[in-house]
């Protein structure tokens, strides 16, 4: 068993605990509506000590001018120089645009762009639904991701996009389609097409891209649907939720020194026992009976901007 496999096993049992939580809290936090969005947020705020580090990056409106520069790693820093994915393109549209998260590094956005344009020839996929990307200087966010710090993940929902351009109001209360069964041990086949495969497969095979994530059910089909090339299914790895969007991960941009690059994905096409281990103990955690709870769980603590990278703490500070 080598070290990210290992890695992999030893969480489990804590991944499983996270699943429970999010059937608990209903929808995924990706589908929540505005109006939701904005209620958690302002609870939140009410608590969050002053000086936490989401309470800053995650109030801040604007990014910084300058070049693009990526500080820290995915779960853990901030961005100078991002560029906003403009809110409709020829083949995409952002979606939730009140949370502000249609930010990233530019060859990020660049590599959305290219995506969304070649969906329809190379994947017959209309065109992409955007949903989060990053805040304007990344940093953790006041609700959702740990990840998505450093302007190198974005989310794609699962849904085609429509033919004609959605309304703002459509944008912050569509929901995407989820796309796994209700026992969460494959995907729904009513909603499956060999569109989303050739979708996924098209991302992974970008050279930048360094991950894929994906619900296990998806995973499973994808491992089932691929066909005998399937190299690129190394870089699509299972993860918990992920059923209504898939995630996309960019290397390190060139010459960003202070950029933390991902442990390389292992090699072989991921596909086997590791899946089902994956599927096993999703189901698990979503049916199987749970101890009574003896006593309120306390909220993790929030990180103090102090915490985060000097440079990410002058990033977030400048005006």
């Amino acid at each position: 068993m080598n070290r990210i496999v290992a890695k992999t096993v030893a969480c489990w049992l804590g991944c499983a605990l996270v699943a429970a939580a999010m059937l608990a809290a209903g929808p995924a936090a990706a589908q929540e509506t505005m109006t939701e969005e904005m209620a958690r947020r302002a609870k939140l705020l009410e608590t969050l000590p002053k000086d936490a580090a989401k309470r800053h990056f995650g109030t801040v409106k604007a990014a910084l001018p300058g070049p693009p520069r990526t500080i820290g790693s995915y779960a853990k820093g901030c961005m100078a120089g991002a560029r906003a994915l403009a809110t409709d393109g020829p083949a995409w549209q952002v979606m939730r645009l009140s949370r502000n998260r249609n930010w990233g590094h530019p060859d990020l956005i660049a590599l959305i762009e290219r995506l969304a344009k070649a969906a329809p020839k190379e994947a017959s996929w209309r065109g992409l639904l955007v949903g989060d990307i990053s805040q304007p200087r990344g940093g953790p966010m006041l609700t959702g991701h740990a990840s998505h710090q450093i302007g190198l993940d974005a989310d794609i929902w699962l849904t085609p996009m429509p033919t004609r351009k959605l309304s703002g109001s459509e944008r912050e209360t569509m929901t995407a389609t989820n796309i796994v069964a209700a026992d969460w041990m494959d995907i729904n086949p009513q909603h499956w097409t060999k569109a989303h495969v050739a979708l996924i497969r098209l991302a992974a095979e970008q050279p930048a891209v360094a991950r894929i994530f994906v619900n296990p059910a998806i995973k499973k089909a994808l491992c089932r649907d691929a066909g005998t090339d399937r190299a690129w299914l190394s870089k699509v790895r299972p993860i918990w939720g992920h059923n209504y969007h898939f995630h996309i991960r960019i290397t390190c941009p060139a010459g960003d020194e202070a950029c933390q690059d991902q442990t390389p994905p292992p090699g072989g096409d991921g596909c086997g026992q590791e899946v089902a281990e994956w599927i096993e103990r999703q189901h698990k955690a979503y049916f199987s009976p749970r101890p009574p709870v003896t006593e309120p769980e306390r909220p993790p603590k929030a990180m103090p901007l102090s915490a985060m990278p000097d440079a990410c703490q002058k990033i977030v500070l400048a005006r």
